[in-house]
């Protein structure tokens, strides 16, 4: 059993924030030995179980277009596909296979024909990854052996009970707490408010399974879809995580 598990929601570009949320972990020298993430988290969950830093993470997303695949366009021209996100991917995991991966890590899909979550943990890291991003309508379904994949945080965004028994203390990271001053402007603001309630039923339950969430509050401000506040939602991640570390780390039996 290993001692410190890290669930990482997904969250479009919301996600960047878990790399504020691990840099201030790590620099208390709170390391996980597995992971799991859905979507964005799966993202960030694959580079950091490679062994790169979150600072070195954030300068890939600002470097590449590595969040802008989460982003689909709201004029609903026809269905896209995701495969330009699996090219980044290899680009910065050219062995492509969990195998290569320092950590353990699960990543999730939603199985389209079997009704059911995929909980990915062997092959191809950016065909999981881009299963598990996949959001319905907007991208083409990912076809996976006989499985048809789509994005994992229909059913599971914060996948922590899939590796609750394999470690003894387990930290939830949150991106996507919703707030309560929505003003309804857009259609597009709108598509993306409902999509988060929708997900974040299934995450009240996961929480249960976690030892501790961290969920930074500021996070609700920052649309999904946006890209160019990377360094803000970094920052405010950041510097929220720092907080509550010093707060609460007395209470935490690692």
């Amino acid at each position: 059993m290993k001692n410190i598990g890290i669930a990482l929601s997904g969250g479009g570009a919301r996600g960047i924030g878990h790399l504020g949320m691990l840099k201030a972990l790590d620099e208390v020298g709170i390391k996980p030995e597995i992971l799991s993430g859905t979507s964005a988290g799966s993202i960030v969950g694959s580079l950091y179980s490679y062994g790169y830093s979150p600072d070195e993470i954030l300068g890939f997303v600002k470097a590449t277009s590595v969040f802008s695949s989460l982003r689909p366009s709201l004029s609903f021209k026809g269905l896209m596909n995701i495969d330009s996100l699996g090219e980044i991917i290899r680009k910065y995991i050219p062995e492509d296979d969990f195998s290569s991966l320092k950590i353990p890590l699960t990543i999730t899909a939603t199985d389209v024909v079997k009704g059911n979550t995929a909980y990915i943990t062997s092959g191809s890291v950016s065909e999981a990854i881009m299963a598990s991003s996949c959001i319905p309508v907007f991208f083409n379904p990912v076809k996976r052996d006989e499985q048809v994949l789509v994005d994992g945080g229909i059913l599971d965004n914060l996948p922590a009970s899939i590796i609750r028994k394999k470690c003894r203390f387990l930290f939830g990271l949150h991106t996507n707490p919703i707030s309560s001053d929505f003003e309804v402007k857009y259609v597009k603001s709108i598509i993306e408010r409902s999509l988060l309630m929708a997900i974040n039923g299934n995450t009240i339950k996961s929480k249960e399974f976690c030892d501790v969430i961290i969920e930074p509050p500021s996070m609700g401000k920052f649309s999904g879809f946006d890209l160019k506040k990377a360094d803000e939602m970094v920052e405010v991640a950041y510097h929220y995580t720092k907080k509550f570390i010093e707060k609460n780390r007395k209470n935490w039996k690692i």
